[in-house]
């Protein structure tokens, strides 16, 4: 898993099948410092991310299939695993 920024939404009007109706969005990986680190990807969710949300992602194409699509055959790849509501880095105070 790795986390990541929301940046953005993605829209298409030709897919392949298993990808209509799914929410699309972009999101940038960042360091544990929140700085982009890598290219953005675009990402499936099913739990109600939106723009400038840190999240947790996962490349697992087998959960991404099975959980967030639902059929075996589809091309999607990376999927929102988390929404993360705080980060709390050791050593620091609350």
């Amino acid at each position: 898993m790795n986390r990541a920024r929301v940046i953005g939404y993605a829209t298409s009007v030709v897919k392949h099948e298993s990808l209509v109706g799914q929410k699309m969005l972009i999101a940038q990986p960042v360091t544990t410092d929140g700085k982009p680190e890598g290219d953005p990807s675009i990402v499936y969710d099913k739990l109600g991310a939106g723009v400038g949300d840190l999240v947790l992602i996962t490349s697992d194409g087998s959960y991404t299939r099975s959980e967030i699509i639902g059929t075996k055959l589809t091309p999607a790849r990376w999927a929102i695993v988390g929404i993360i509501d705080s980060v709390k880095k050791p050593g620091s105070e609350e």
